[in-house]
């Protein structure tokens, strides 16, 4: 296989990238300087070696904690459970959640082979489990597997003293949390029901 390629399987391997878009960036790329390209690979290379889970939450970080976990003004006994960390971003931009957050790192999705033990449910539950809690939001998203994840949460954390709610339907069934704008997400917030 030739090096044009090979970038254009790689880069059709990202989100949202087909094969006809990966051949144009490709080709976009190789018009570029050369020093642009080095400089765009050089940071594919720096972020794989400098960013990773934090410790406490496993949101993506240069550090052993993030800067949301790392502040002293946010409330750790409130924490939002999150598929993925750009759902973070997408809640943060709402303005409204002063607590923390714990990334899951997908969704449970039998069909596709992800059952809890590939999830971060079990350092979720040894959070809850050191106390501090006192509620946990599930922020999933609207879907199916969302659903699942969500009432998982709730069954497994049932005999934790802590209270455990879902953020409220503001969200489009099948959306992303990523795609939300930040009126619905801090809505869905503030209307957040407590999970039976």
């Amino acid at each position: 296989m030739s090096a044009i390629e090979d970038l254009a399987t790689e880069l059709s391997k990202l989100p949202g990238i087909g094969r006809k878009t990966a051949m144009r960036l490709t080709y976009h790329l190789l018009k570029q300087p050369a020093g642009q390209t080095r400089r765009l690979a050089e940071a594919l290379l720096t972020i794989s070696e400098r960013v990773h889970p934090c410790a406490r939450c496993h949101n993506l970080t240069e550090n052993e904690l993030c800067s949301i976990c790392a502040d002293t003004r946010r409330d750790p006994a409130l924490v939002c459970a999150v598929e993925e960390a750009s759902d973070i971003g997408a809640i943060e931009r709402a303005g409204e959640f002063r607590g923390t957050y714990h990334v899951l790192g997908g969704r449970l999705s039998p069909l596709d082979g992800i059952g809890p033990e590939d999830l971060a449910v079990g350092d979720l539950e040894a959070r809850v489990a050191a106390g501090g809690v006192r509620e946990l939001i599930i922020a999933t998203n609207p879907s199916i597997e969302g659903e699942a994840t969500a009432l998982y949460l709730q069954r497994r954390l049932a005999g934790y003293p802590l209270t455990v709610s879902r953020i409220a339907r503001g969200l489009p069934v099948g959306g992303d949390l990523e795609y939300a704008d930040g009126v619905t997400i801090a809505q869905a917030l503030s209307a957040r029901r407590v999970m039976q």
